[in-house]
């Protein structure tokens, strides 16, 4: 573990499980979202590559990936998120009638790769709630702000 991930989040901290905010909630991003997560994200994929943070950045993949990769992906985050060195989030919507909420977007906070004393948060949400992009943001952003052990000075999360 590198010196950057162990002070990512102090030993004591206990990281916030969720947020919910006006038409959507937060929780930790794991195995039990695949289907869902896969459909929001294929269903969005030029929108979310002009998402800020998301642009010139390759990702989502213009080809897709399968369930199984996709998966993979999936149990990695959660993986993180135990081991307190990223916090992947999905972003939900509750559903009509079917008790299963909607995957609408991700949320993701990590050390920044290039400067690990940062914060790089970023987020992206299926293009048909593309109105909920600006409201996440700045309710992600004051929840940064409030409940986790971040100056706001180092937090890097493109504007909208």
């Amino acid at each position: 573990m590198t010196d950057a991930q162990q002070t990512f989040v102090p030993a004591g901290f206990t990281v916030p499980r969720t947020l919910v905010g006006d038409g959507f909630r937060l929780e930790p991003l794991g195995p039990e979202h695949n289907d869902r997560d896969l459909a929001a994200w294929t269903g969005s994929i030029a929108h979310i590559r002009a998402t800020p943070g998301f642009v010139g950045r390759g990702w989502p993949p213009a080809e897709g990936m399968t369930a199984a990769a996709n998966l993979a992906d999936l149990v990695r985050h959660a993986r993180e998120f135990e081991e307190r060195v990223a916090f992947a989030y999905s972003v939900l919507e509750p559903a009509d009638g079917d008790g299963r909420d909607d995957v609408i977007g991700c949320l993701y906070v990590h050390p920044a790769r290039e400067a690990p004393d940062r914060i790089q948060v970023s987020s992206w949400v299926r293009a048909d709630r593309a109105h909920l992009d600006a409201p996440l943001r700045d309710a992600v952003l004051t929840w940064l702000h409030a409940a986790w052990p971040f100056e706001g000075t180092r937090i890097d999360y493109a504007p909208r």
